[in-house]
């Protein structure tokens, strides 16, 4: 039996871009606190967006590489279900919040993935993506998705170019547990359109009914 796909709206930074991103049945919405970030957001906003979520639509945090202090407030004032780690952090330091992980795989950088994933063990999954180690997403890049080793038997996320236009042939492809978009349906850095978001969510539904020969 094949799974349902599931989406992650990431680099969300308006409370009305993650509402509809919900409403439209988005799993889970990225808030990116990684400073120097275009997609940046500050506890005050993260917050307001948090205390709205509606029922079964996870907030993953964002992080690269950042200070345990940044770090502890944004677990302990914005209170996400989940941490997604983009840089160079040690399995100890992903573990040290307590919450549910997932690592990013920078593509650009990683050879192997296999051995990759093997040694942060504790990760709830593994996110694909084309940028470098220690650099930030949400470029449009894609990478060659024939790299992701056939063996790769954890649950993966994809990223890295995704949008409306090669999401569905992608799910058919490698039938990832998720999915993750950013400037796939944006019309600025941080500001999402709502017509792309529906674009995107028929063309995610559209893959995963090729995938499961409907």
């Amino acid at each position: 039996m094949t799974h349902r796909t599931r989406v992650k709206i990431c680099g969300i930074t308006r409370l009305q871009d993650a509402l509809y991103a919900a409403e439209r049945g988005a799993d889970s919405i990225g808030l990116n606190f990684h400073r120097s970030s275009p997609r940046f957001i500050d506890i005050e906003q993260a917050q307001a967006i948090r205390k709205q979520i509606p029922p079964f639509v996870n907030v993953t945090a964002l992080l690269l590489d950042e200070d345990d202090d940044w770090t502890a407030q944004v677990v302990h004032q914005v209170r996400p279900d989940s941490l997604q780690f983009h840089g160079s952090e040690s399995v100890d330091s992903c573990e040290a919040w307590q919450l549910p992980y997932f690592k990013v795989i920078p593509m650009a950088s990683v050879d192997d993935p296999v051995d990759y994933a093997k040694s942060y063990s504790s990760a709830q999954g593994f996110l694909f993506d084309s940028n470098a180690a220690g650099r930030q997403g949400g470029s449009g890049d894609t990478f060659d998705w024939s790299r992701i080793p056939s063996g790769f038997n954890f649950p993966m996320v994809l990223a890295g170019g995704i949008n409306a236009s090669n999401v569905a042939g992608a799910i058919v492809q490698l039938e990832p547990w998720g999915v993750d978009v950013s400037s796939g349906v944006e019309v600025s850095k941080g500001v999402k359109s709502a017509d792309l978001i529906d674009h995107f969510m028929l063309e995610v539904n559209r893959g995963d009914e090729s995938k499961s020969g409907c």
